[in-house]
């Protein structure tokens, strides 16, 4: 790593969906990292089963919140790197409470950039497409690093804030830090509430799925094994103070996802229902990885989404123990909203 030798990573929101695949994957393909700390509030999105299998006293989870800053102090005070993925994540909840989004996302984010600063430590930050807002279904352009941000939920504007503090930081007081913006990840660990593990688990579960509005909005699909290994890229070889764009050409509208995952698992296509759509619900996302892999070289190795799609379904299958006490009260907060 520029800098120095990484053996102390800090990793926020470790014990989430994308944190936690991030800390499998470090510990499996970086044994030179000799302690990962996962630093975690463990809301209903975080599960300290998500850390289950990694390597004796390789891991700590630390519960805690980052924006308790002498926690933050503490831990930041001893490491060589921060991988920042904690955040309120869900557009849904946003709409309903914008309120923890604005303290986590904001609030939080701010918290780990003054102990960066204070104890010079490397930053990165894990954010999303959406603070790029949406284009047209017939635009042929994709994001881009130069693309102006337009959010459009409570949650992609505390992203972009969070994206400016970062860069603020960086200029004003030369914090060593990176920012990372994505597609939507797919993969094991993730929460029942999000699209495609709703759809899996309602199947599992002898419901109908459920799609939103037309069914033609498109989202850019990344397995989070890919999206991890380029986050490594980015924090071991990324320029400072330069923002990347990971995808990895996975364009699908949801209808064409749930579909797929209706023909993985013997269902017909057309066994679903239709709900109606949340509000501001953006049309299409598209990244444009050029500068990703133009400049460090990455490449994703799950291309074959139904491959990858067949993966995912097969771990839920397989982890039932995993998801079924999140996904009652789940549905049930769904059927409140109509969704």
């Amino acid at each position: 790593m520029p800098g120095g030798a990484l053996e102390n990573l800090v990793v926020t929101g470790g014990a989430g969906f994308i944190g936690s695949n991030f800390v499998h994957w470090v510990a499996e393909r970086h044994p030179e990292v000799g302690r990962i700390t996962v630093l975690d509030k463990l809301t209903y999105a975080g599960n300290p089963a998500n850390l289950d299998g990694l390597p004796e006293g390789g891991v700590e989870l630390v519960v805690g919140d980052i924006c308790d800053a002498a926690l933050v102090d503490r831990l930041l005070a001893e490491a060589d790197a921060c991988v920042h993925f904690a955040a309120e994540s869900h557009n849904d909840n946003s709409i309903a409470d914008p309120a923890p989004f604005l303290e986590t996302n904001v609030r939080g984010t701010f918290t780990l950039l003054e102990a960066c600063r204070k104890y010079d430590v490397r930053f990165h930050h894990v954010s999303t497409d959406e603070v790029y807002g949406d284009l047209a279904l017939d635009d042929p352009a994709r994001f881009t690093e130069e693309t102006p941000y337009r959010p459009s939920s409570p949650y992609s504007s505390t992203k972009a804030a969070s994206d400016m503090l970062v860069r603020a930081w960086v200029r004003t007081y030369g914090v060593r830090a990176t920012i990372s913006n994505c597609s939507n990840n797919y993969g094991p660990y993730q929460h029942v509430e999000k699209f495609i593990p709703r759809q899996i688990t309602n199947i599992l579960c002898g419901e109908r799925p459920k799609l939103y509005g037309d069914g033609l909005n498109v989202r850019d699909w990344i397995h989070t094994e890919d999206h991890s290994s380029a986050v490594w890229e980015i924090l071991t070889r990324g320029r400072v103070g330069e923002t990347y764009l990971i995808g990895a050409d996975g364009e699908r509208s949801n209808i064409d996802v749930l579909r797929a995952i209706l023909e993985c698992m013997g269902r017909d296509t057309e066994d679903f229902d239709w709900v109606r759509d949340r509000p501001g619900h953006d049309r299409r996302y598209a990244i444009d990885p050029t500068k990703l892999r133009r400049e460090l070289g990455w490449e994703p190795k799950h291309t074959d989404f139904s491959e990858g799609l067949r993966d995912t379904i097969r771990w839920y299958e397989e982890h039932r123990a995993w998801w079924e006490p999140a996904k009652q009260a789940t549905e049930e907060k769904y059927a409140k909203m109509g969704m």
